[in-house]
């Protein structure tokens, strides 16, 4: 039973996860977009008014004009909408979901002696500290950095180090998929800690000085909005690398590669250098800023390094345990390939697989075929509270495949 719920318990906190980050990401990007196309207004009553910028957009069959003021309106007549319960949701879904997969079952998740042979309590706190850590470290960066142009490069090439500097420690003590999701919670993690100790509170000073009927020093509440929008602009940023690490464990040749902390990092930075494409170009289509494509180009000139350096060497032959597998055990290997990849190969691939039980080798997988038959048809402990949905019907399969390779 316990198995059970647990199963549920993922499936709808994925679930709630993946719409709220939905809603979080989607509202990021759109107030990128509306900074990047705000026009200074030539309206002399929005002038008198105090607007910074404006734009006409149509949606839906209606027409909207967005309006920013730089510091604050000079008054609140309607109700005030906050953008702050999607990162919340968000990350707490996240974290819960972490903890009845990963941390619930750290042992299998989180624990691999060929990398590093601790107690899954352990790796299950030092997993939790990390994200508390980066945040930390992060922070006290951006506070020693201030703000402005000149901060903001000083913090983009510490918190570089300080990612790639993680994404090692992460590969070194956990397994590839624990590993790349941690990388992302950890950034994900720093995202919403922005918004709960900066961009919220920040904006609450300045509501509550525009309403208590007092005279409002502007200049003063500036300073929130510029930490708040430093702070908005970093999350922008974190946002392709985060999606990129949360998504990783679906692809185990990026997961179990044998440098994959260099994958981890030079995808994550790509994602971040096509995200400046994106933030730049609405600028550059306006006249503000420069062609954004270098960006873009340099984004994808590291997703193609590293496709190179994981490219399959010798020409694509063989693997080097399929010599010593006769052609009766290949047709043996062959008819049961397809369940093997469907609901294996995500964590018993290439030379990280999960516990050092590789399955993608002919060899490899006769040599496991009795303990593939009792983890998968005797105990039905395996795949892992069936997450990739295995049906009786496959179970029966792989029973027979064992019986056919075993002396009668």
């Amino acid at each position: 039973m316990e198995a059970y719920l647990l199963e549920w318990a993922g499936v709808l906190l994925r679930w709630l996860h993946v719409v709220a980050a939905i809603a979080w990401i989607g509202s990021s990007f759109y107030f990128v977009f509306l900074d990047n196309n705000l026009l200074k207004p030539t309206d002399p009553v929005l002038v008198e008014r105090g607007v910074d910028g404006a734009m006409w957009a149509v949606h839906g069959g209606g027409f909207y004009h967005p309006q920013k003021y730089l510091v604050a309106p000079p008054r609140i007549d309607s109700k005030l909408h906050w953008f702050y319960w999607e990162s919340y949701t968000t990350w707490l879904s996240g974290f819960a979901l972490l903890v009845v997969t990963y941390l619930w079952h750290a042992e299998v998740y989180l624990v691999d002696p060929a990398r590093h042979n601790w107690s899954p309590t352990v790796a299950a706190l030092v997993a939790v500290g990390l994200l508390g850590a980066f945040w930390l470290v992060y922070d006290l960066t951006c506070r020693l950095a201030g703000v402005g142009p000149r901060a903001d490069r000083w913090i983009a090439a510490v918190m570089l180090g300080v990612i790639a500097v993680a994404c090692w420690l992460v590969t070194t003590l956990y397994p590839g998929r624990a590993a790349f999701l941690l990388m992302g919670a950890m950034l994900a993690t720093a995202m919403s800690a922005n918004v709960l100790f900066w961009i919220i509170p920040g904006q609450r000073k300045v509501v509550a000085a525009l309403t208590s009927g007092q005279p409002v020093d502007r200049a003063a509440l500036a300073i929130h909005g510029q930490r708040g929008k430093q702070r908005s602009v970093h999350n922008t940023y974190f946002t392709l690398p985060v999606l990129f690490a949360m998504l990783s464990n679906h692809w185990p040749l990026l997961t179990v590669a044998e440098h994959n902390a260099f994958v981890l990092f030079t995808l994550m930075l790509s994602g971040a250098l096509i995200r400046q494409y994106f933030v730049q170009r609405h600028g550059y289509r306006l006249g503000r800023e420069p062609n954004p494509l270098p960006w873009a180009l340099a984004g994808s000139a590291l997703i193609v390094v590293v496709m190179v350096a994981l490219a399959p060497r010798g020409g694509g032959g063989e693997s080097p345990g399929a010599a010593a597998v006769d052609a009766a055990d290949r047709d043996a290997v062959a008819a049961i390939g397809a369940l093997v990849q469907r609901h294996c190969l995500a964590c018993h691939a290439g030379p990280g697989a999960m516990k050092g039980v590789r399955l993608d080798e002919p060899e490899a997988l006769l040599r496991h075929a009795a303990a593939i038959h009792q983890q998968v048809v005797v105990t039905r402990q395996m795949p892992l509270h069936n997450a990739t949905g295995m049906t009786d019907e496959e179970r029966g399969q792989v029973a027979a495949w064992y019986r056919g390779l075993s002396p009668q």
